[in-house]
């Protein structure tokens, strides 16, 4: 594949990045979504709304967000050195709020009123909430029941920013369940309202709209890296779930000669139920509107799934990155949760740097890739920031003390 004009030609003008994505809808939404591709294709053209864009990421966001040299994490692991994109730097600490500024000015450009969307971790949540706040919109977010316990802190950052949270109280009650609720609200008002879909997944145009607007990431990580030092990164490292944080920092290198690494939550085993691994276990199926690799029962519908962080444990995952699996493009690993955890608590302890569990997934593939590559360079996107997790490890993990931090050279 020329990855030189990749961006020209996927997704195709049906939505589809080779046999993956297109847009699978009930009938009264198929207008709906029509006019959301028209007026976005019409948007990201303009020169007025990319300098408003520009703008809001400078001024608002506090873009760009640095790279930064883990030296003592690097010297704990004894190989490659390790580098962050701090995305947990970004305002409301994490990558979300790229694309939901996006679709806030497109929200704003459509007459619409009312911004909707799941969430799983609550990260998505917050930026939509901050997004409608900065706009003057009204807002409501959806969160499975499990994730709204779970993710106490988030869920009262939304509120405070005016959101209205809903919560999915049906199976798992976590981030399926909170995209189709989320599904049946806007499906009754879509004449009023947006959903803002919270990362690369979902019928087109979104996978293209969050790819576009999260593409910044990659951009700003190339240009940084090379400044700081005169080279390419190795490898390039994030966290999997739907795909959002990894297909934004993978888009700044497809055409270089730098190995892609999208890090899946392997769980706590192999079986449905205890892992949220979908390119590694699923195969090709339909949700939520797109065509992607899916963790399937024998029925053919979405098996349970499970991940320490609730931005991971979804069935499915962006359409352009089961492209890029196929293409070969992308290596597709994983991380358990408690390797995840080790790698919280050592980025935690070892730069002062609390991550978030999603992020965490990254580092701990990162810090084992490091071991076994000497003199590598390795690039992780630390997607968002701990502080909505703190609660939930401690009650589950302590703080830490079951774990070795052995003395450094």
């Amino acid at each position: 594949m020329n990855y030189a004009t990749y961006f020209r030609n996927y997704p195709n003008r049906d939505g589809y990045y080779g046999e993956y994505g297109g847009a699978f809808l009930p009938d009264v939404l198929i207008p709906v979504f029509k006019e959301i591709t028209h007026a976005y294709q019409t948007i990201c053209h303009s020169a007025q709304f990319i300098s408003e864009l520009r703008r809001i990421r400078r001024e608002f966001q506090g873009r760009p967000t640095p790279v930064y040299h883990c030296a003592r994490l690097s010297q704990l692991n004894g190989g490659g050195q390790i580098y962050l994109k701090r995305e947990d730097l970004n305002h409301t600490g994490a990558h979300k709020l790229n694309h939901c500024m996006g679709e806030g000015l497109l929200a704003k450009y459509m007459g619409k009123k009312l911004l909707i969307a799941e969430t799983g971790a609550g990260q998505h949540g917050v930026a939509l909430a901050t997004a409608a706040a900065h706009f003057g919109l009204e807002c409501e977010i959806h969160m499975g029941e499990v994730d709204i316990k779970k993710e106490a802190p988030n869920v009262t950052r939304m509120k405070i920013l005016g959101a209205k949270v809903v919560p999915a109280t049906h199976g798992q009650k976590t981030l399926k369940e909170a995209v189709d609720s989320a599904f049946e609200s806007y499906a009754k008002h879509y004449k009023d309202a947006i959903y803002c879909i919270g990362s690369v997944v979902g019928p087109h145009p979104f996978p293209m709209m969050v790819r576009d607007f999260q593409m910044v990431v990659g951009i700003e990580a190339r240009e940084q890296f090379l400044e700081m030092t005169g080279m390419l990164p190795d490898s390039v490292c994030a966290c999997v779930g739907g795909g959002s944080n990894s297909m934004g920092i993978f888009a700044g290198f497809l055409n270089d000669p730098v190995e892609l690494y999208g890090v899946e939550p392997f769980g706590k085993g192999t079986k449905p139920g205890e892992h949220a691994a979908s390119m590694t276990y699923g195969k090709p199926g339909v949700l939520h509107g797109f065509k992607s690799y899916l963790l399937q029962n024998e029925n053919g519908e979405a098996a349970p799934v499970h991940s320490i962080a609730s931005g991971l444990d979804y069935q499915s995952v962006g359409p352009e990155h089961a492209n890029l699996h196929d293409e070969k493009r992308v290596k597709y690993v994983g991380a358990t949760d408690d390797e995840a955890m080790d790698a919280f608590f050592k980025l935690s302890r070892y730069e002062g740097i609390i991550p978030a569990l999603e992020s965490a997934h990254a580092v701990a593939f990162g810090m084992k890739l490091a071991k076994e590559t000497d003199d590598s360079a390795i690039l992780i996107n630390c997607s968002g920031r701990g502080d909505k997790d703190i609660d939930y490890v401690i009650e589950h993990y302590g703080f830490g003390e079951d774990h070795k931090y052995p003395n450094e050279a």
